[in-house]
């Protein structure tokens, strides 16, 4: 065990290069990692498995700082702990651009930072998903290959942020025992105490969730190590509330929102130096003490190679499987199965909403794949996201390929993001589409980290009828479509909900969605063809040349397109139609590809049932939208499509108005 004065001269390393940073970026949060340098030297130097030399060891233990604000806590245990990604220019380099020690920890940037955190809650509901995952793939693959710890560390913020309880709840019915969320317990945010807005009991709150609870002083290492070794033999997750200082050393600004989101200053360093008694400079770590810290790092070596040698010893089928899915490769199993599918379909050509379509392309896709992991927020039935591969995991049984995340959106699309960072899955969960809003902190966090998640987002149109403009989601394709490195697809039938399917399952670095319709759709991709129509974003779905009239749609709307189509063709007009399955992957392709598209026919229309944002791109700003112009109504699908004017009568009284007034 660590002496307390050596523990002291460890913790203040982390106080010290995260208030010297701060101050030199004269830009970020000294608060936390001063307070929770404590808890986190315990939890570094003592129990954290982890191994800096190979950072992506699939059973390390994970750690994630909730509470992103404080990123110079994680950025300086990252060094002190002989991480390469990060030597002390970074440190000395916080905030600045290009650096990896960025103003909230970003995933990708540096090993050891597991999430990209700093909304908060995320983390927490990160964690949650993590520990889920460990805890499916130990039942698949067994505790030689996965048992390890998730840890996170959370402030005041992230337990009031809603996101909170949804994944506490989730965590406590799983009993994901290997769950370890320790409170940096100081009562103070930004505005001030906590109490000027909140007075919950979260021990109490906790406890209600079904965690253990504990409770400790913050500053005593050995009180924090005796909580974590009391949570690592929970049957539940655990809670340990760890009461803290904020700011924690500083004569005049310790224990007040002074020290939360603001450089101490000069002054007020100084004053710490001395109260502290760190003598060095700026950036300067003690040889000895670094020493210390490097040998944290060194501590789970051992213990690294034993699992490698565990790992070797497997059948060399298990360990294939486990090595391929930890790089996230997809099965060799998947293309052809994918591929014969689509055959199938062209010969079919089954009429059946494309949630069904979804459905019936992820029999095939579970069964090629074992690493899907499947789920819904409480709309199963109506997402169609279980298969028969896919039995429901329990709080007693993870041997199952199906979460039951019940009604928490927002906690489902938290967790799917850390069971994608932990590796060895790939999730995929169900809403309705107009319930993205719910989830759209996790989606764009997400598409920020380029993490393989996928949305199942069905009743995605006027076409879910009598329930409204409640569940109606005119502009929701739109605003997911506005989220950098999100693919966002809207499939016409069967055959490209299927390619659908492959293109979110390949894309390694991106977040998917699916919108998918709650009525049924005929089949028009009825030739087969061996290419990935939908990979191009938009595709001649029925070409003409020299075409007067060329039609843009996308999902149930093609269907319409095509009646307009052989009505315009009938009256003489030459028409096209293009069908728009994404219009992210359309954007990637090349400016020939793109101007073939779009083409230059008199007449251009684009049909969707929804809001006309992003169309221009297609039609241009005078082109003619069918759509929504504004929120939907109540009744039977048929009926409010005609009301609503989406149909071909609207599409060919419209393009022949316009091929009129160009004679």
């Amino acid at each position: 065990m660590t002496s307390r004065d050596k523990h002291n001269s460890m913790a203040n390393a982390i106080r010290f290069l995260s208030i010297d940073a701060v101050e030199k970026a004269n830009s970020g949060h000294p608060g936390l990692p001063m307070g929770a340098a404590d808890i986190a030297t315990v939890l570094f130097t003592r129990y954290l498995s982890f191994d800096p030399k190979n950072p992506n060891w699939p059973d390390r233990d994970r750690f994630v700082l909730s509470a992103g604000h404080g990123s110079m806590l994680l950025y300086s245990l990252l060094y002190l702990t002989g991480y390469e990604d990060i030597d002390i220019s970074d440190i000395e380099n916080f905030r600045q651009l290009g650096s990896p020690t960025a103003g909230h920890p970003e995933y990708g940037h540096a090993a050891g930072i597991e999430t990209t955190t700093g909304p908060l809650g995320q983390g927490l509901a990160n964690a949650v998903g993590m520990a889920i995952a460990e805890r499916k793939l130990e039942a698949e693959f067994g505790s030689d290959l996965q048992d390890h710890y998730t840890y996170a560390l959370v402030g005041d913020g992230c337990l009031m942020e809603g996101i909170s309880q949804e994944a506490i709840s989730l965590a406590g019915h799983l009993k994901l025992n290997k769950l370890i969320v320790l409170w940096d317990d100081n009562g103070i945010s930004i505005d001030g105490a906590v109490s000027l807005s909140d007075s919950t009991d979260q021990v109490k709150r906790f406890a209600a969730s079904g965690w253990h609870t504990l409770a400790v002083d913050g500053h005593d290492p050995d009180a924090i190590g005796r909580a974590i070794e009391e949570a690592q033999k929970s049957e539940r997750p655990t809670f340990i509330a760890c009461k803290t200082t904020i700011g924690y050393g500083s004569p005049n600004k310790a224990g007040s929102s002074k020290a939360h989101g603001s450089p101490l200053g000069a002054d007020e360093i100084a004053l710490t130096r001395t109260q502290l008694g760190w003598s060095d400079e700026a950036f300067v770590v003690p040889s000895d003490i670094l020493d210390a810290w490097r040998l944290a790092g060194l501590r789970s070596n051992k213990e690294r190679k034993a699992w490698e040698d565990r790992l070797a010893a497997k059948d060399a089928e298990i360990r294939s499987t486990f090595e391929r899915r930890f790089r996230g490769e997809l099965a060799g199993a998947f293309e052809p199965a994918i591929e014969g599918y689509k055959k199938k379909l062209a010969t079919d050509k089954p009429k059946v909403a494309t949630r069904k379509a979804s459905e019936m392309v992820l029999e095939v896709i579970n069964g090629a794949l074992p690493e899907t992991l499947g789920g819904s927020a409480d709309l199963t039935g109506s997402n169609n996201t279980k298969t028969s591969q896919t039995k429901p995991i329990t709080p007693d049984d993870f041997s199952g390929r199906y979460l039951h995340y019940g009604i928490r959106e927002h906690g489902m699309a938290s967790a799917m993001n850390g069971i994608a960072l932990h590796g060895g899955l790939i999730p995929y969960g169900g809403t309705f589409l107009v319930f993205s809003d719910y989830s759209r902190p996790a989606i764009r966090l997400a598409a920020l980290m380029g993490i393989r998640v996928i949305h199942v987002l069905t009743h995605d149109s006027i076409g879910l009828g009598e329930d409204g403009p409640t569940h109606q989601p005119v502009e929701h394709v739109a605003a997911l479509r506005a989220i950098p490195n999100f693919q966002m697809f809207r499939p016409a039938d069967a055959v490209e909900t299927a390619e659908c399917w492959q293109l979110a399952l390949e894309s390694e670095n991106k977040p998917s969605g699916l919108a998918l319709t709650r009525q049924n759709l005929p089949t028009v991709r009825t030739d087969h063809v061996e290419d990935n129509l939908c990979s191009f974003g938009a595709y001649d779905l029925a070409p003409a040349s020299d075409a007067d009239v060329t039609i843009f749609a996308s999902g149930s709307e093609v269907e319409i397109a095509l009646e307009a189509k052989t009505r315009l063709d009938g009256m003489g007009h030459a028409t096209r139609v293009v069908s728009v399955p994404c219009f992210e992957l359309f954007e990637e392709q090349t400016e020939e590809y793109r101007a073939a598209i779009i083409g230059q026919s008199k007449v251009k229309v684009a049909v969707e049932a929804g809001i006309r944002q992003g169309w221009d791109a297609f039609i241009g700003s005078d082109g003619v939208f069918i759509g929504m112009h504004g929120f939907g109504a109540s009744g039977p699908y048929q009926e409010l499509y005609k009301h609503f004017g989406i149909t071909a009568d609207a599409i060919v009284a419209a393009a022949e108005a316009r091929l009129h007034a160009d004679n």
